[in-house]
């Protein structure tokens, strides 16, 4: 499937009307369109408590997210039993903790699927999802081997349970894991190690992936970028591209291998919190083009950098203004048209 330059969200929308933020979502993205999160609109729809439900010892009230450290072992097995059932509808995300997903999927079948090239579907990755818990003794659920392989598992059946929804619809489905958590990785913030990270990060996305199915992952910061190329069944990497091109084109031989075996690279090129007017398709694609002559220079394909390439904000608009988005969704598919409009770069000289 060709995605040269086709632009796609990353997840989070300042509105709270659900209808409104579908009718948005398609109107800016209309190849590759994605449920929108408000998390202005509930608690409940917060990057953690939004992917809660069902899983061992959380529930979320309105003042937030609760965790129950009895409750969580008491519900072990049953939920253990779910999973080996595969009963994805256990894992279902209710109305209440992500309206925009329901509000899109009502307007897709509204609309139809024309001009559609794949639905983007998202889920709070393992890391994130477990540091964001924090039980009686104030420590994070990320250092609990136990508590932190069964978040794992629920949440690649959250994702399991979007596939499903969505695949009535016969169009390739991806699943973007978000991990901003891993922008802090090697620093003295964080005891992760590395084998820990492509483990856990292989185990989630091998249980997602399949034939109509492309798992990508999402990490707004700077991080290592080799754990991810590391990871055979992530089919799409997304980074800030600009705020961190510089740090990303260090991995030029590790992204080469990447492109090699069928890998995207999803450019989060316009800037949200640094959004500023005066940006142009323009400055934004030469920036895009500067970066893929910084990695053709380290040995990848610039051919194959130009062809597997999508686009998409550097982050979420959750905390954002609905003006602000559109002036960023708005440069998004005016880039995406002007890369388009240029012919890409070759391939390498053999």
């Amino acid at each position: 499937m060709s995605m040269r330059a086709i632009a796609t969200g990353i997840g989070s929308l300042p509105f709270t009307d659900p209808a409104q933020a579908a009718e948005f979502v398609f109107r800016y993205l209309p190849e590759a369109p994605f449920w929108p999160q408000l998390p202005k609109r509930n608690v409940r729809e917060g990057m953690v408590e939004q992917y809660s439900e069902a899983l061992p010892g959380l529930k979320v009230t309105d003042d937030g997210l609760q965790f129950d450290r009895k409750t969580a072992e008491e519900a072990l097995e049953p939920f253990y039993e779910r999973i080996i059932s595969m009963d994805l509808d256990h894992f279902r995300i209710s109305p209440d903790h992500a309206a925009g997903l329901y509000a899109f999927y009502a307007a897709l079948k509204q609309r139809g699927t024309a001009g559609i090239k794949f639905i983007k579907c998202h889920v709070t990755g393992p890391f994130t999802f477990a540091a964001g818990i924090i039980d009686e003794d104030k420590a994070a659920l990320i250092h609990d081997e136990i508590l932190m392989q069964a978040m794992v598992k629920g949440l690649a059946m959250k994702a399991l349970w979007q596939v499903k929804l969505f695949s009535e619809f016969g169009k390739p489905i991806v699943v973007f894991i978000d991990e901003p958590y891993l922008a802090g990785f090697g620093s003295a913030f964080t005891a992760l190690t590395r084998e820990t990270a492509v483990r856990v990060l292989s185990e989630v996305s091998a249980a997602i992936k399949t034939p109509d199915c492309l798992v990508g992952v999402h990490c707004c910061g700077n991080t290592d970028w080799s754990i991810f190329t590391d990871v055979r069944t992530i089919d799409i990497i997304n980074f800030d591209a600009f705020g961190f091109l510089d740090k990303f084109t260090l991995y030029g031989g590790e992204i080469s291998k990447f492109l090699e075996r069928g890998g995207y690279i999803c450019w989060g090129i316009v800037p949200t919190q640094e959004f500023r007017p005066g940006l142009t398709s323009r400055s934004l694609s030469d920036r895009i083009q500067q970066g893929i002559g910084v990695l053709a220079r380290k040995g990848a394909d610039p051919g194959l950098l130009s062809e597997q390439l999508l686009i998409s904000p550097s982050c979420g608009l959750g905390t954002l203004d609905p003006s602000s988005a559109d002036q960023i969704f708005r440069l998004l598919k005016e880039l995406s048209g002007h890369i388009r409009s240029t012919p890409p770069q070759g391939g390498k000289n053999h």
